[in-house]
Parts: C-alpha cells; sequence; structure tokens
C-alpha cells in the first residue's frame, strides 16, 4: 500500500507542476500580448483556458481519490491538501491570464494608449512573484516562500498608486476614460494574480513547517 501512495504522490507532483507550467506561461504570454498590442496571441491563451480548467478538475479528482483509497498521515497529508489548495489558485491564475488577454484584445483594437510605469513594473514583478511560488514549492523552499509574502506588500502599493494615477488622468481627458478603465482592471488582475502567487507561498509554509502563515498579518493588527 505504501509503494502505491508513493506512487500516486509522485504522479501528483508532476501533474501540479505541469499545471503551474502552463499557467506561467498563459501569464507570461498574456503580459506580452498587452504590451505588444497582439491580439492574435491573446485570443490564443483565452482558449486555452480550457485545458487548464480540464487538469485542474482531473488533479483535484486524483486528490479525493488519494484520500480515500490511502487515508495518508502526516506529511503525506500535508502534501495532498496543500496540491488541492495550490490547484485550485493555479486555475483561478488561469482564469486571471484569460482576462488579462480579454483587457489586451480591446486595447489592441484602439489607438496607442500611455501605459503608466506602475502597470509596466508589475507586468515584472508579478509573473515573477508567480514563478518562484512555483520554484518554492518545488524545492520545498520556505526562505523564498517568505520573501514572496514580503513581496506582495510592494504589489499592493503599487496597485493602490495606480488607482490614483489613472483616475487623475480619466479626471483630466473624459475621451480616455474607456482605455483608462481597462488599464485599471490589468492592474487588478496583475495584484490578484500577486494574491495567488502569495497563497501558493504561504500553503508551502503550511507543507513543510506545518505553519499557517495566512492572515497573520492582519491577526497581528488585529490583536495589537
Amino acid at each position: 500500500m505504501a509503494i502505491h501512495l508513493q506512487r500516486d504522490l509522485e504522479k501528483l507532483k508532476k501533474d501540479i507542476l505541469l499545471l503551474g507550467t502552463m499557467v506561467e506561461e498563459a501569464t507570461n504570454r498574456s503580459v506580452l500580448a498587452l504590451m505588444d498590442r497582439r491580439s492574435d496571441l491573446a485570443r490564443e491563451i483565452q482558449q486555452g483556458d480550457k485545458e487548464i480548467d480540464v487538469r485542474e478538475i482531473r488533479i483535484e479528482e486524483d486528490c479525493l481519490k488519494i484520500l480515500a483509497l490511502h487515508q495518508p498521515v502526516a506529511n503525506d497529508l500535508r502534501f495532498v491538501v496543500t496540491v488541492m489548495k495550490v490547484n485550485n489558485d493555479l486555475e483561478r491564475v488561469g482564469d486571471l491570464a484569460g482576462n488579462l488577454a480579454g483587457r489586451a484584445i480591446f486595447l489592441a483594437d484602439q489607438p496607442p494608449v500611455d501605459i503608466p510605469d506602475g502597470i509596466r513594473e508589475l507586468a515584472e514583478s508579478v509573473p515573477k512573484m508567480l514563478r518562484e511560488s512555483l520554484d518554492a514549492l518545488i524545492q520545498q523552499d520556505t526562505d523564498l516562500a517568505r520573501q514572496i509574502l514580503a513581496d506582495d506588500e510592494q504589489v499592493d502599493q503599487v496597485h493602490k498608486d495606480l488607482y490614483s494615477h489613472l483616475e487623475g488622468r480619466m479626471q483630466e481627458d473624459h475621451d480616455q476614460i474607456p482605455k483608462l478603465i481597462q488599464l485599471l482592471s490589468v492592474s487588478r488582475y496583475l495584484e490578484r494574480i500577486a494574491d495567488l502567487a502569495t497563497n501558493i507561498a504561504e500553503d508551502v509554509v503550511f507543507l513543510v513547517d506545518g505553519d499557517v502563515v495566512r492572515h497573520r498579518s492582519w491577526d497581528v493588527q488585529r490583536n495589537g
């Protein structure tokens, strides 16, 4: 029974890493489609989201089978629970990459609009956070995972500053409002991907240390 469990766990690890690779690629390509005004690439990303959804469902089913058939305990149980949570987060990142692709299609069909430096910063830092969260999962590296938690605070601040910047531009030029709203959505989607990368990093800390760090900063503020 132990041999069968380890075999199923190894397959589960390979499957979640493959899904992570697919989602990371979709995110990177959606950012590229936005920056290079490539609606053709953006449409390819939207079409690829169906495969991500199928794989997410399959991984969830495999997790439930392992829990039912093998009844894992200790580290093995934490691994299966972690994969279930990461699986869900990756599927949501895939959805957000599709949403980014939708904004890229809209903006590519419009006259060029000046993209704020903040969005360019997020377009570079957020995919990096996602990649590092997957690296942390593969390597079970809690130091890298905890760095991602710190990086998320910077992303939140950039998104907040972007909101104020774009709001000001809307007030100055009403004709640009439809396009600026799209840019605001881009900022929000990237910020949400960073949140999901942070969720994965928190799951890595749980997997390795058994320490639940989610909402930790909120609890400190509430009890302080």
